[in-house]
């Protein structure tokens, strides 16, 4: 990829992490408006019991009436420059199908590498599980089936939430990571997920520079995050990628990501899917030759529906 276009790119997530910061109000980045078949929509609903715009969520209830539904976390991508955008979490491709298949799903914005270093950001994603649990009876939820899903660093989140499930801490050398956090008012509540997808999620963070993929310059959206330097601390790279936790009890994981992806290449994807498949994880791997990172030849009708196969299966089991 050009220079000058990564350049802007970077620039870009950069300026939507500064001015996302919370300034006492909630709201965040909207996309274009979004036609949403719905029966009951909460928004900027606070999951962590204190006063900040990065700890809201939205909630979306489909349009056929039912006394619960199976929930779905939607989380946007940012590359974790942004702590406010919720309202752009693929609306109307990846939300919409998951409402019209009967679905709750929630959005949430998370803190940004701007506002705290990792593991904050996951720290956030177990909150809101937490909060779909002790929250279910008010919001319809059915606590019995909770998934994650994500684009790019929300594909990262919801792999991370799912190759996680069920752990407190990881150690990798001499670091110590707090992988639950102490978050709202629901700590007593499980944050296990029953099945996650990934789209076009970063998934090994020590191997950014497998396959074709844009030159990040002087420091990386990881290196942000983490503040740190892939080779000065390895262990933190480690720490951060869904693929040093993959291991036979990891929830069902369904994975997209595109063949022309530039901005996380292709073979992230393709490494999750084989060691999930080597360690026993149910997973299932869709890799478009013509896919980019995002876009209509990922958000294909084929693919979404895949998706909502997927998780209707890991319901059945």
């Amino acid at each position: 990829m050009k220079k000058t276009l990564l350049s802007t790119i970077v620039m870009c997530l950069a300026a939507v992490g500064a001015m996302a910061q919370p300034a006492g109000g909630f709201g965040g980045f909207q996309a274009p408006q979004v036609k949403l078949e719905t029966s009951q929509e909460w928004k900027d609903v606070n999951y962590a019991g204190d006063d900040k715009a990065y700890h809201t969520c939205d909630i979306y209830l489909p349009k056929k009436a039912a006394a619960s539904y199976p929930v779905v976390i939607h989380i946007y991508g940012s590359a974790w420059f942004s702590n406010s955008s919720k309202g752009m979490a693929d609306l109307g491709t990846i939300v919409k199908t998951l409402l019209d298949n009967g679905y709750a799903v929630v959005c949430p914005n998370h803190r940004s590498s701007m506002d705290a270093e990792w593991p904050a950001q996951i720290n956030d994603i177990r909150a809101v599980i937490r909060f779909v649990r002790g929250e279910a009876k008010k919001y319809h939820f059915d606590p019995s089936f909770i998934a994650t899903s994500g684009f790019s660093s929300g594909g990262h989140l919801s792999s991370t939430a799912a190759t996680t499930s069920g752990m407190k801490t990881a150690t990798f050398g001499q670091i110590t990571v707090d992988l639950e956090g102490n978050l709202g008012a629901y700590t007593n509540q499980p944050s296990t997920v029953n099945a996650a997808c990934d789209w076009s999620g970063p998934v090994d963070l020590t191997d950014m520079d497998c396959g074709e993929h844009m030159s990040m310059g002087a420091n990386s959206p990881e290196d942000v995050l983490l503040k740190s330097k892939l080779d000065k601390e390895p262990d933190k790279y480690k720490s951060l990628s869904p693929v040093y936790y993959v291991n036979k009890n990891n929830p069902p994981i369904i994975i997209f990501h595109g063949g022309q992806d530039k901005v996380v290449p292709n073979c992230q994807g393709k490494k999750f899917f084989e060691l999930l498949k080597a360690a026993g994880v149910k997973t299932e791997g869709t890799f478009p030759e013509n896919g980019n990172h995002g876009g209509a030849e990922m958000y294909t009708e084929e693919n979404l529906q895949k998706m909502v196969k997927f998780l209707n299966e890991v319901r059945k089991r």
